[in-house]
């Protein structure tokens, strides 16, 4: 059996992490992928790694990650983002810089193919309209794309006809992959959701039965927040885990 549990979007959330995990492996995954972003914006970024490394089968470099280690220039981050960045590189330890540091912006699996932001810009592009999916349906031959970095499940979907439409899926939502059609499917986000459901985001992935479920897990969101006051993080950060903004 290869079921695959698809995370992204981490950002350093030790509750959110645990919590995907134990519901991943009741659900019969026996697979980790990971799109990127582990560290950046949360508490317990050492931790968050070293549990990522340990499990997953393949990981990329997400734009938090990069910035963190100082391969990825940070002024155009907004200020709460760079404040964040900086406080996580000034913690980080040695070997997980390292391991960072060497993560690939894409890995795949069979035609699989998975980056943190689209594949024609695997670190910074955000997919959020059919537009942006067009394109990136031509920049690189693949059945399969699985992408993270908005922090919104999402799914879009090439025809044979050309036609590409979109798709928010809901909890629980299956999708069949069809031969005759090509995806682009975003996880959502385990550490800091954004579609107004502070439940962490993550999806099964079943290769052999070409199905995507998307699933959502509630986690100590108290606890996270009360160490990222501890640890002095930005306010607004610590408030959106709530209401999942």
């Amino acid at each position: 059996m290869n079921m695959y549990a698809v995370i992204s979007d981490i950002h350093a959330n030790l509750e959110a992490l645990g919590a995907v995990l134990a519901d991943a492996d009741m659900a019969g995954a026996d697979r980790l992928v990971c799109l990127g972003d582990l560290v950046g914006y949360g508490p317990d970024p050492n931790r968050c790694v070293s549990l990522v490394r340990e499990a997953a089968d393949a990981v990329v470099a997400g734009n938090h990650d990069l910035a963190a280690v100082g391969r990825l220039d940070i002024s155009w981050f907004n200020d709460t983002a760079r404040r964040a960045i900086r406080w996580t590189a000034a913690r980080l330890e040695p070997d997980i810089s390292s391991y960072i540091a060497s993560l690939p912006l894409e890995r795949r699996i069979g035609d699989t193919l998975m980056v943190h932001g689209s594949p024609r810009n695997p670190l910074e592009e955000y997919l959020l309209d059919g537009y942006a999916a067009r394109s990136s349906f031509g920049s690189d031959d693949f059945h399969l794309c699985l992408v993270g970095h908005s922090h919104r499940p999402l799914v879009f979907m090439l025809a044979a006809n050309g036609e590409v439409t979109m798709m928010e899926p809901g909890v629980d939502t299956l999708l069949e992959l069809r031969d005759s059609h090509r995806y682009i499917v975003n996880a959502g986000s385990v550490g800091q959701p954004r579609d107004r459901n502070p439940a962490a985001a993550y999806c099964l992935y079943d290769p052999e039965g070409q199905v995507i479920a998307f699933r959502r897990t509630a986690y100590a969101v108290e606890r996270t927040q009360e160490k990222m006051r501890a640890a002095g993080l930005p306010r607004s950060l610590i408030d959106r885990l709530g209401d999942g903004r």
